[in-house]
């Protein structure tokens, strides 16, 4: 895609991404953000109608909720995604999307286009996950 060969403009000192390179990017955050709020209705309907199963063996009950715990595990990881994709679509606002929110360097290409919410550099992120920053 041409829009992703696209190369970065600096303004007063910080790089920004150019404006086709950004929308791109947006509309697949938009696209994702949809995407996960009909997942989480659908899940969180699911888990209500769970309850609704009037099961009289105590194995079924106890499938019962475990899918039910399951399904709203799932639903807090699709929230947590949801967060991270408004952040992004916030920094898109604010100009600083597609750099390291901590070091402020360029995230690659093949980073945003895998996980287009991405907030740090991959350096950034390991040390993220390790409980360093």
């Amino acid at each position: 895609m041409t829009v992703l060969n696209a190369a970065y403009k600096t303004h007063s000192g910080t790089a920004s991404m150019d404006k086709k390179r950004l929308e791109y990017y947006k509309k697949k955050l938009q696209s994702k953000r949809e995407e996960l709020l009909r997942s989480i209705a659908r899940t969180e309907e699911e888990g209500r109608s769970a309850d609704d199963d009037p099961t009289v063996d105590l194995a079924d009950k106890a499938a019962n909720s475990y899918t039910k715990e399951f399904l709203f595990g799932q639903n807090n990881t699709d929230r947590t995604t949801l967060q991270q994709i408004d952040e992004a679509l916030n920094r898109i606002r604010n100009n600083s999307f597609g750099t390291c929110v901590n070091c402020e360097t360029e995230l690659q290409q093949k980073r945003l286009e895998a996980v287009p919410w991405a907030s740090h550099c991959t350096v950034c992120q390991e040390k993220h996950e390790q409980g360093l920053l």
